[in-house]
């Protein structure tokens, strides 16, 4: 098995990639890229994360990173709409389970009119490389096959790759290496492990 380090030192090389760069996959699909991790190395991939940021968003660089935290968009979204403070009503006064079935109706994430997935599309330039993180923080809300569903539909200018908390097999996604979600079969693992 390769250690998290050596993985994550080939994600730099694979974006950089001219066919990477072109987004097409091996059949000319959509680029779509999953780079799953161990849960207990969560801390050092987002810390290569802003590293690697940091390295290529520099002016004139022919590549430019956009990262999406899903946590981070659903408290900014729910913040915008002055909804934060009625979930945690919601939560003291109908329970965990009420609180998610709200913010997920809300959130609008089981229809074509996902927010989160359209906030994506909307602020991702041409020749941008998506990188989607916060998988695991914003879990059982917004699920991982969820977004790359309905963003694979909509979004193909630029290549997408999740950080991915777990294992994907090529099809099957497990959550913390535990948590089975639905399959999803049309991502690459970005580096083998």
């Amino acid at each position: 098995m390769i250690s998290i380090d050596d993985r994550l030192s080939q994600i730099e090389e694979k974006i950089k990639d001219k066919d990477f760069l072109k987004n097409k996959g091996l059949g000319n699909e959509v680029g779509y890229y999953i780079f799953d991790y161990n849960p207990k190395d969560e801390l050092h991939v987002r810390s290569y994360i802003a590293y690697l940021k940091e390295k290529m968003n520099k002016p004139g660089s022919l590549i430019h990173i956009v990262e999406f935290d899903l946590y981070n968009l659903v408290i900014k979204v729910l913040k915008e709409r002055g909804y934060l403070e009625k979930c945690f009503e919601f939560e003291k006064t109908k329970g965990l389970e009420f609180t998610f079935e709200a913010i997920i109706k809300m959130l609008k994430l089981t229809s074509k009119a996902n927010v989160i997935v359209n906030h994506i599309v909307e602020n991702t330039l041409d020749g941008s490389v998506v990188f989607i993180t916060g998988v695991g923080k914003c879990f059982p809300l917004v699920r991982s096959h969820n977004v790359l569903n309905n963003l694979h539909q909509v979004l193909d200018c630029a290549p997408v790759v999740m950080f991915f908390p777990g294992e994907y097999s090529g099809q099957a996604l497990h959550l913390f290496g535990t948590i089975k979600d639905d399959n999803y079969y049309r991502a690459f693992k970005l580096v083998q492990k």
